[in-house]
């Protein structure tokens, strides 16, 4: 499901001091932008962050919970997004703390990608 327009909102002004944030609604859920590379999603108004080898341990409080999947032919996939604790909802400067390493992690996975011909 994706999320709320107050929910987002919210993440939006919260987010801010990483940069211009943006919303695209992306396989039922909300993918959430800085400058154009997604760190984020948002699912059932609970938001998720880019997670990559190098960010692991720095995540290891929200390695607790499920990360973000989908089924696909009866098959659970986990994608590389993990919920944040509920905690730093109320913690405005350690939200934005998190998300900066979680745009580090999809700048690096973006990297990695080879580009598309436009």
């Amino acid at each position: 499901m994706p999320a709320g327009h107050g929910f987002t909102d919210f993440l939006f002004e919260q987010l801010t001091p990483l940069g211009h944030i943006t919303a695209r609604r992306m396989f039922g859920k909300t993918g959430v932008f800085c400058d154009g590379v997604m760190l984020g999603m948002i699912a059932e108004n609970t938001l998720y962050l880019r997670v990559d080898d190098h960010s692991r341990a720095f995540f290891q409080e929200a390695s607790t919970s499920a990360p973000l999947n989908y089924k696909k032919a009866g098959t659970t996939i986990d994608l590389a997004f993990w919920r944040i604790p509920d905690r730093l909802i109320d913690e405005p400067e350690e939200l934005v703390a998190w998300a900066r390493v979680a745009l580090a992690a999809a700048k690096r996975v973006s990297a990695r990608r080879p580009r598309r011909a436009k």
